[in-house]
């Protein structure tokens, strides 16, 4: 066992490697098991060695790999604190609020083994949580959307906004009515303590969806 710090073997890459590839596959099955989109458009895939669903429509896959290209310059430096998926009625109030909160030790007590195979174990338990979410959850109202939020560090968001990773897909600060909401539920679905990184994953639920 070896003992690294976050710089070497730019490991900070591989976990946001890691992380954002389970943040895609989170996303869609969130939006999947939350009926934001018809079930029409989405597949059956494995992933995790467990069964996900996959969109297959275009430009939505496209707004999500952009959103997370954005997002893994943020985590592999440590300055993500949580991103979130906020799903939205059709007044653009949040409903449902699917926050990962994310840290990452500074000293990595690490095996290749761990690295892979362990996270990897890890990371499916999430994975399921999300399939089955759908039982604790009250019913979306028609009509819903979704945007996906990241919370920084304050160090890390004085200089967003000099940071465009991708053209034309600039940071912009998060509306309000998309941050908060009215006493919301929570509702704790997973957490993981690794040697690598630590994640939690929680739904605020608005009371009163209708």
């Amino acid at each position: 066992m070896t003992t690294l710090t976050r710089q070497d073997l730019n490991f900070g890459q591989v976990i946001a490697d890691i992380l954002c590839e389970f943040l895609e596959v989170a996303i869609h099955l969130i939006l999947y098991v939350r009926e934001v989109y018809p079930s029409g458009i989405f597949q059956k895939r494995k992933k995790y060695n467990v069964p996900v669903q996959m969109s297959c429509h275009p430009e939505l896959n496209q707004y999500i790999q952009d959103t997370l290209h954005c997002v893994k310059p943020l985590i592999e430096k440590n300055d993500a604190e949580k991103v979130v998926v906020v799903i939205m009625d059709k007044e653009h109030h949040p409903v449902e609020r699917f926050v990962f909160e994310i840290s990452q030790p500074p000293l990595l007590s690490i095996s290749s083994e761990t690295l892979l195979s362990h996270v990897e174990q890890l990371l499916r338990a999430f994975i399921l949580k999300i399939s089955v979410c759908d039982a604790i959850l009250n019913n979306n109202p028609p009509g819903c959307s979704f945007t996906v939020l990241v919370h920084t560090r304050d160090a890390a968001t004085r200089n967003m906004e000099k940071v465009q990773v991708i053209k034309d897909f600039p940071w912009i600060v998060a509306d309000e009515q998309e941050v908060h909401m009215q006493e919301p539920r929570l509702i704790p679905l997973k957490t993981m303590t690794s040697d690598i990184v630590k994640m939690q994953l929680y739904v605020e639920e608005r009371a009163q969806k209708t």
